[in-house]
C-alpha cells in the first residue's frame, strides 16, 4: 500500500501509467498523445461508439425476427409486436423498442460465423485478436487532449454496482490490445483492469469497484499534493484539476440528474425474488436486471466528455438452452428483455434530446444466435447461422430493416453482413477514412478493418 504522506509514494502516484486512468500519466494529461493522430491534422469525426454486447448470444427470433407464419416450435415463443414501421414487428417482449422502431435500424441478415460462446464481434480474428476500442485508441490516442477521457473505455456490472458478479472468465479478454500495444487497452471499470491494481492506495479491490470510492481516493490524493505541492507545475496541476473533475464525474452517477438517473434505472423492472431460484445464471439475471440501464447511462456520460470507444457487457444472461444453468425462451425472455427494452428507449430518447442521436453510435449484438428449432426442453440452442444486430444513432439511416431472413430465420435471405462489415460500418462512423489511409504511421491491421465493406444501406 502506498502512503500520500511520503514523499516518494508521491512520486510513486504521478509515475504510475496505469493509476491515471489506464495509460494516461498526470504529466502528460495535456501533452501530445503519441499517436499517429497527436496533431492539429487527425482525421477524426467527431462521433463516439458505444458497442453493447449482450452476452451469452440473444435469439434472433425473439427479438426482431419473430417469424410468425412459421411453424409452432420455430416462430418466436413470446409472440410478436408490431412496430413504429408499417409491416414490421418484433418479439413480443420489446414494446418501448417497437414503438422507437423508426430511430434505429435491425439487421435480419447478421453471420457471427459459428455457435461457439465467446465474445468475437468485439474480440476476434475480424478485430485481429484486440478490443475495437483499442484498434481505434492506436490511432485516436489513449485520451482527449482537451477532457483527458481515455478514447477507450469498457465498462462492466461492477462499474454502477459493486456487488454484480465479474465478467465471466473463459470466454475472451474484453482487455485485450492485440497487436496495438498497451497504450491502447480499455480503461477498464469495474472489469479487473490492471488500472485497479495501481489504485490500491489504502483501499480494499473491493471497493475499488465502486466509482465513488475512487473518487474518494484521487480526493485524498488531492488534499495530500495540495499539503507539499513544491515544485509541481501547471501542467500537473491542470492534469489533476481534469482527473478530480470531469473524468471522475463522468463515472460517478450521483453526479447526473435524479430524473435522468431514474429514467435509465433497469432495477425496479424485474422482481429478482421470483427469478427461477433452480437456476445457476440466477444470479447473472439479477445482475443484468439491476445494472443495464445505469451501463448505458454511464457510456452516454462518457461520450459526451470525449470517449471515442464504450464497451458495455452484460453478465452471462442470454443463453437459453433451458437447462440447469439457462431458463427456457419465453422465461428468459421474461428476465432479459425488460432490462434491453427499456434501458436502450431510455438512451434513445436521452441522447435525441440532448442533440447526440447523431453523434453517438449505438451497436447492439452477442456472439452468435439460437437455433431456428426450440429444442424438447423450450430452449433455443447455440447458432452461428443467424443473429440480431441493432443499430442507432452515429449518423447512420435509420428506421429500416437490413436484410432478409430465410423463412425459419436460421439463415440470411439476401446477403450475408458479416463481422467485418460491422467492424468497417463501425471504424467509418469513427474516422475520416480518406484522411486516415493517408496518415503517417496508422496500423495496417486498423486499415485493413476499414478497407472491408461497411454494411450496406447505412
Amino acid at each position: 500500500m502506498l502512503s500520500f504522506r511520503d514523499p516518494t509514494a508521491r512520486r510513486e502516484f504521478l509515475r504510475v501509467g496505469g493509476l491515471a486512468l489506464g495509460g494516461l500519466s498526470l504529466a502528460s494529461t495535456l501533452a501530445p498523445a503519441g499517436s499517429p493522430l497527436a496533431t492539429a491534422g487527425r482525421p477524426l469525426t467527431d462521433k463516439s461508439v458505444i458497442f453493447l454486447f449482450l452476452h451469452g448470444g440473444p435469439s434472433q427470433i425473439e427479438t426482431f425476427d419473430p417469424k410468425m407464419t412459421a411453424p409452432d416450435g420455430v416462430r418466436s415463443a413470446t409472440g410478436e409486436i408490431k412496430t413504429a414501421i408499417p409491416g414490421v414487428t418484433f418479439g413480443g417482449t420489446f414494446p418501448k423498442l417497437a414503438a422507437l422502431a423508426d430511430r434505429f435500424s435491425v439487421v435480419r441478415s447478421f453471420v457471427t460465423g459459428d455457435g461457439n460462446h465467446d465474445i468475437k464481434p468485439i474480440v476476434g480474428k475480424d478485430s485481429f485478436g484486440a478490443n475495437l476500442g483499442s484498434a481505434y485508441a492506436s490511432a485516436a490516442g489513449s485520451n482527449h487532449p482537451v477532457s483527458g477521457m481515455p478514447r477507450n473505455i469498457a465498462l462492466f456490472p461492477q462499474a454502477v454496482e459493486a456487488m454484480s458478479q465479474p465478467a465471466q472468465a473463459g470466454f475472451g479478454n474484453f482487455l485485450s490490445t492485440g497487436p496495438f500495444g498497451p497504450a491502447s487497452a480499455p480503461f477498464a471499470a469495474g472489469g479487473g483492469g490492471p488500472f485497479q491494481k495501481d489504485l490500491t492506495l489504502n483501499v480494499s479491490q473491493e471497493k475499488l469497484g465502486d466509482r465513488r470510492s475512487l473518487l474518494t481516493v484521487l480526493d485524498h490524493a488531492k488534499l495530500a499534493f495540495d499539503e507539499n505541492a513544491v515544485g509541481m507545475d501547471a501542467t500537473r496541476e491542470k492534469a489533476f484539476s481534469i482527473l478530480l473533475g470531469g473524468v471522475g464525474d463522468a463515472f460517478d452517477l450521483t453526479k447526473e440528474d435524479p430524473k435522468t438517473l431514474a429514467r435509465y434505472d433497469t432495477a425496479g423492472l424485474l422482481d429478482v425474488e421470483k427469478i427461477n431460484k433452480k437456476l445457476n445464471n440466477r444470479k447473472f439475471y439479477t445482475d443484468n436486471a439491476r445494472t443495464l440501464g445505469k451501463l448505458l447511462l454511464m457510456a452516454r456520460r462518457l461520450c459526451e466528455r470525449g470517449a471515442g470507444f464504450v464497451t458495455v457487457t452484460t453478465n452471462f444472461v442470454w443463453d437459453m438452452h433451458a437447462d440447469v444453468n439457462n431458463a427456457p425462451m419465453t422465461e428468459g425472455m421474461s428476465y432479459t428483455a425488460p432490462p434491453l427494452d427499456h434501458a436502450v428507449s431510455a438512451f434513445l430518447e436521452d441522447t435525441r434530446q440532448r442533440g447526440l442521436s447523431d453523434k453517438i453510435l449505438l451497436v447492439a449484438c452477442g456472439e452468435m444466435g439460437r437455433t431456428p428449432t426450440i429444442n424438447k426442453n423450450g430452449g433455443r440452442d447455440h447458432w452461428g447461422g443467424l443473429a440480431p444486430l441493432l443499430l442507432a444513432g452515429g449518423g447512420l439511416k435509420m428506421g429500416q430493416v437490413v436484410g432478409r431472413s430465410d423463412a425459419k430465420a436460421g439463415s440470411p435471405n439476401s446477403d450475408p453482413v458479416l463481422k467485418r462489415n460491422l467492424i468497417s460500418t463501425v471504424m467509418n462512423t469513427l474516422f475520416d477514412t480518406g484522411k486516415l489511409r493517408v496518415t503517417r504511421g496508422v496500423a495496417r491491421e486498423l486499415l485493413a478493418m476499414i478497407d472491408a465493406d461497411p454494411i450496406a444501406g447505412f
